[in-house]
């Protein structure tokens, strides 16, 4: 067993959006959801035997329930010694733009590594999503859905990256971290909202047209059915007791800015999941256009280019000395 492994995962953003968990334990989604994985945003973790747990996130050691929870999950099907975890991310975290799903699905990879577990890409993409829902699909690269099969929630991979090479814009409009997390907000969603049931019915519907949009390259349909898939689910925040408002001004705007893009010929489209950045989509040729469009909306703090990225990875090393 080596003891020490560094994982490497991207976060990946939903285009038929997953907000809602079924009733019971397993953090087990109310629908199945279809991703895009970006190869620009990266967490690095690296896992070690050691003498206490410990957890040390972007140079801060962190007491995080979520993790602990986590943690007593795998130990119950596993054993685990204890364990160093270092992780880092060049994106900010809690703020929309998927930390979590990059953040399990490394620590899932470098664990399996580090203590010799040999699990398929399958029982990892379990795993991970046990950590946070979104995280299954950071387990796979490309285009990823996540989906039950034959009784499991396991991600795979509908489209390799290359096989569609399109370019993700995000434009970055706060920093904050959000003031209501994904998992209480969905909670709040269920319990409250009068439009929870149609959400969920509706997202199944939206799950098999993207699907189908994937694997036929049809960008005009993709789109469509994605923007209805971000508004339909912020719908359903707004609807919900407390409402849900993750936006802001400059959110706004940019869907303007890109729909004006798009009625000028651009081949883009947005998407905004639980935070105030916005993610444009877009074909190759037209990156320049959307990346400058939205530099020049007031409030963007930074605009962040990425292509389609690679599943989580892993590098076993030996314990230092």
């Amino acid at each position: 067993m080596p003891d020490r492994a560094t994982a490497t995962a991207h976060p990946n953003i939903a285009l038929v959006k997953y907000w809602g968990k079924r009733p019971g334990p397993g953090n087990i989604p109310a629908t199945p959801s279809l991703s895009l994985t970006l190869d620009a945003l990266t967490t690095t973790t690296t896992v070690e035997v050691a003498d206490a747990d410990r957890f040390v996130l972007d140079g801060a050691p962190v007491a995080d329930p979520k993790i602990d929870a986590f943690l007593q999950a795998l130990r119950s099907e596993f054993d685990i010694p204890p364990l160093a975890a270092t992780s880092a991310s060049n994106f900010p975290a809690g703020c929309g733009l998927a930390s979590s799903a990059s953040g399990f699905a490394a620590l899932v990879t470098a664990m399996d590594n580090a203590l010799g577990w040999g699990l398929d890409r399958d029982a990892r993409s379990e795993w991970a999503r046990r950590g946070s829902g979104s995280a299954g699909r950071s387990i796979v690269g490309g285009f990823g859905m996540l989906s039950e099969r034959d009784g499991r929630w396991v991600a795979r991979e509908l489209l390799a990256a290359d096989a569609w090479p399109l370019r993700v814009v995000v434009g970055i409009t706060s920093r904050k971290r959000k003031a209501v997390g994904s998992t209480a907000g969905m909670e709040r969603s269920r319990m409250t909202s009068p439009f929870y049931g149609a959400w969920v019915r509706s997202t199944e519907e939206d799950f098999a047209d993207a699907e189908r949009a994937v694997l036929e390259r049809d960008f005009g349909r993709l789109a469509r059915v994605a923007e209805s898939s971000c508004l339909k689910m912020h719908a359903l925040m707004l609807s919900s007791d407390p409402a849900l408002f993750y936006w802001n001004a400059a959110t706004v705007e940019c869907l303007h800015r890109i729909r004006m893009l798009r009625d000028a010929g651009a081949e883009v489209f947005f998407t905004v999941d639980a935070g105030p950045q916005v993610k444009a989509v877009c074909t190759a040729d037209h990156e320049s256009a959307v990346r400058d469009a939205l530099e020049q909306v007031p409030g963007v703090d930074e605009v962040l280019v990425s292509g389609l990225g690679a599943g989580a990875s892993c590098t076993v090393s030996p314990a230092p000395a």
